[in-house]
């Protein structure tokens, strides 16, 4: 195989873990020291395994993240708390949970685009239940518990057809679209804090899977170059 793009990222990766500062790194160490990536993968996938996963989920893999399996790892170190690992298990080829349970059957969908996602969800504030508008609290308290599950059941539909890749905390989570027109690029999750499902990077300039990884590659690296500050 000739030089790639992952060509001696899994090695830059692993040499992080042998520099001390490194563990200044979002995500390596906690701060006992006890959890975390550590800057360590899971073996590489074969192509008929990662065929064999696309085949289960009825996806195919953009071109940068598939080889990044087959080259570098199924997963492990990387943003965040580091990369979702896709494992072949009893039920299958899964994708390790990262932040809460992903939906594998969502994986095949159609990634809603912003047109369609601004509509479902704008319908489904409109149909909020008032309490005016009916006789009794019990039924009001009934009809605005099946409105808040109709909003969680959304929350997941939003993601279809994206695959969520790590998380950074308290929710806030990263994923690669695998279906339609955004295939292969990046969002960010920030509505646990209030924020949006929004694409990382501007539109003539979309972040994908390697420029998103090789970027914090390239800040642990610069990390573990930074002198650690001494006590006082």
């Amino acid at each position: 195989m000739g030089e790639t793009m992952w060509s001696g990222v899994r090695e830059r990766v692993e040499a992080l873990a042998q520099v001390d500062e490194a563990q200044q790194v979002f995500g390596a160490w906690d701060l006992a020291g006890g959890s975390g990536h550590h800057f360590r993968f899971a073996d590489p996938l074969s192509e008929p395994e990662v065929a064999e996963a696309e085949a289960q989920w009825g996806v195919s893999l953009p071109a940068e993240y598939r080889g990044f399996l087959l080259e570098v790892g199924a997963g492990g170190a990387g943003p965040g708390y580091g990369l979702s690992i896709l494992r072949r298990t009893d039920a299958g080829w899964l994708w390790s949970n990262v932040d809460r349970c992903l939906r594998h059957d969502y994986l095949r969908l159609p990634f809603p685009t912003g047109e369609e996602r601004w509509r479902v969800l704008a319908e489904h504030d409109d149909r909020q239940p008032l309490l005016s508008g009916f006789d009794d609290e019990e039924a009001y308290f009934a009809a605005y518990s099946a409105w808040m599950t109709a909003g969680d059941e959304l929350s997941d539909w939003v993601t279809c057809g994206a695959l969520k890749l790590s998380h950074e905390g308290c929710g806030y989570c990263d994923w690669l679209v695998l279906t339609g027109p955004e295939s292969g690029r990046m969002w960010a999750d920030d509505r646990p804090g209030g924020g949006e499902f929004r694409p990382l990077g501007e539109p003539p300039t979309p972040v994908g899977f390697a420029r998103w990884y090789l970027h914090w590659v390239e800040g642990a690296e610069a990390a573990a170059r930074r002198p650690r500050r001494r006590p006082r």
